[in-house]
């Protein structure tokens, strides 16, 4: 029997299917608001067994790329409500996930008042694109004080209230790709010499007091993290004692009962694999739910579900182009891969909201 099109049962709700839509920056929301147009995305996709937004900052200050979405006032949550209750109307289930960019962002896609900031003041190589001015340095982040590492945690905890006000199923904590709280994690981006920085556990204090102080505002049952040791977004490196963090980071997270853990191999991208052991390490701490991600088929999805080393699978890339890629795999019907890069990150409907399912082709 095949697994991944077998109903799942993910903490106290019902997933129709073992196939999850992986996050996927878009940058549709104009003036960091969610609008009718990403609620019509969400909504084609809705086959999804679960769904997993765009990464969306729970503060100001994580705004860091053009036209990402918030969730921290009340605009931003009325905006979600379109999303979520359109997605509930086709019978999807919906997280949003929370992404704070911390260093990688700039100053020119913040609100006024807001400002770059990160465990340490290192910059991340590269450059970020702004709508003002086009690609810029990506700056020097202010490092953050002990007041602001407080402040943070009660802005990701405002946000999960908002996330279930909105009417979300649950909240993913984004822990990987170089953002924030990945900035903590890594030697590379935290060299800090308070509590927070310097041993493993140290470095993943932060991680772990915003998913304890989230949990314990929304129910342990509705938080989950992504995860993406090896990866190299944002900057990160590889580092020596990365397995030993990964290793500890997950068994603390199985003690506070976290829902799942969503980790992602970048290799198919060209970042350097996740090794197996790693992988199976973290499915062996994990009394829970593990998702993986990363290049995936139908075939080798179904490989790691019958193993027992993942109980779902997540798709990225095929899900922009393939709105009914669950309908589509389930009949063994051609993926459409022709992928226009131009329309990944534009402000409109354009290579979003227009690609058709396969039997209306």
């Amino acid at each position: 029997m095949q697994k991944l099109f077998s109903q799942y049962k993910l903490g106290n709700i019902e997933l129709k299917n073992r196939i999850v839509m992986a996050p996927m920056t878009r940058c549709r929301a104009i003036g960091n608001t969610p609008n009718e147009l990403i609620a019509s995305y969400y909504e084609q996709r809705a086959s999804a067994g679960l769904i997993v937004t765009e990464g969306t900052s729970p503060s100001p200050n994580g705004l860091g790329y053009a036209r990402i979405p918030g969730i921290f006032s009340e605009e931003q949550v009325a905006g979600w409500k379109k999303t979520t209750e359109a997605v509930h109307r086709k019978g999807g289930r919906i997280f949003v996930q929370f992404m704070h960019t911390g260093r990688m962002g700039h100053q020119d896609n913040l609100p006024s008042g807001a400002e770059v900031i990160a465990p340490s003041a290192i910059a991340a190589s590269g450059q970020m694109y702004t709508d003002s001015r086009g690609m810029q340095d990506l700056p020097v982040p202010r490092a953050m004080t002990a007041e602001d590492i407080v402040n943070t945690i009660r802005e990701f905890v405002k946000s999960a209230l908002n996330a279930i006000a909105a009417g979300f199923d649950g909240v993913e904590l984004h822990g990987a790709n170089g953002y924030l709280l990945e900035q903590f994690l890594s030697p590379s981006s935290n060299q800090r010499n308070d509590d927070y920085g310097g041993s493993i556990e140290n470095r993943c204090r932060f991680v772990l007091e915003v998913v304890k102080s989230v949990g314990q505002a929304i129910g342990m049952d509705k938080v989950a993290i992504r995860l993406s040791p090896y990866g190299v977004g944002g900057g990160m490196v590889p580092y020596p004692e990365i397995n030993d963090t990964y290793t500890y980071l997950a068994s603390q997270l199985d003690k506070l009962g976290i829902l799942y853990i969503h980790l992602v191999d970048h290799s198919a991208m060209g970042a350097p694999e996740v090794p197996l052991a790693i992988k199976q390490t973290i499915r062996e701490k994990l009394s829970n739910t593990l998702i993986l991600a990363g290049g995936y088929s139908k075939e080798t999805a179904e490989r790691d579900l019958q193993s027992g080393l993942a109980d779902l699978i997540a798709f990225g890339r095929p899900f922009i182009t393939n709105p009914d890629l669950v309908e589509r795999m389930l009949n063994n019907r051609p993926i459409d891969a022709n992928y226009d890069f131009n329309t990944f990150y534009s402000a409109d409907g354009k290579g979003y909201t227009d690609y058709l399912p396969y039997e209306a082709k």
